[in-house]
């Protein structure tokens, strides 16, 4: 589990193809000097991925097809920045919301444009996902933990502040630029209890227990 709170800008050391799949060698940065061990999980723009190698501050971890299919990763240019988070330990604050790491798709960076001290960015996302995303609602962009201000058919809007530019990568994002996306997971999970039920009555725990949330 992650919170959105990115913690350091690594970058892309090697990225190798093994058909379907491959092989990615990150450079942990600022988090070089962190106690992290083999089978760690590190949030990669927002992609969990385990460390199966560790190497003069950067870590090697498997990137599966289907991690390629529905996330960016695999568009990246070796050289490439990137927001790393470790996995949330039980005595950390919780700064941002709950991020599993697992990417629901891929957004396009639309516009930005000034708003106040902030910038205001409109990002295009995924047709499938747009029901997800809600007003005032927490959505993670490349592993930064952010609230939607507005939201369109299918683009939203969040503000970053000075604070969050000059710490995560949106200080480099242009126009047109491929991004992570995940939604909240309360709202898959409401989706599959709401799915689940056979009448508009209140949740039973006949109904919890054939969606599986109870035994």
């Amino acid at each position: 589990m992650f919170t959105g709170i990115v913690q350091a800008r690594g970058r892309l050391q090697r990225l190798t193809k093994h058909g379907v799949d491959a092989t990615v060698v990150v450079a942990l940065g600022e988090l070089a000097d962190q106690t992290i061990a083999l089978g760690d999980s590190v949030a990669t723009n927002g992609v969990c991925l385990t460390v199966t190698r560790l190497d003069s501050g950067c870590f090697e971890a498997e990137v599966s097809a289907e991690t390629l299919k529905h996330t960016a990763l695999g568009g990246l240019s070796v050289g490439a920045p990137l927001n790393l988070e470790l996995a949330m330990q039980p005595t950390s604050r919780f700064g941002g919301h709950i991020v599993s790491g697992h990417v629901d798709g891929v957004g396009v960076i639309l516009e930005a444009r000034p708003d106040g001290r902030s910038t205001r960015w409109q990002i295009q996302m995924p047709q499938e996902i747009a029901h997800y995303v809600a007003h005032k609602g927490s959505i993670t962009i490349d592993g930064v933990s952010l609230t939607v201000n507005t939201v369109g058919n299918d683009f939203f809007e969040v503000n970053i502040v000075p604070h969050t530019a000059n710490n995560t990568l949106f200080d480099t994002y242009k126009v047109g630029h491929r991004v992570n996306l995940e939604v909240d997971v309360v709202a898959r999970y409401l989706e599959r209890l709401l799915s689940a039920r056979q009448s508009p009555q209140s949740l039973s725990y006949d109904t919890l227990l054939n969606a599986g949330f109870v035994k």
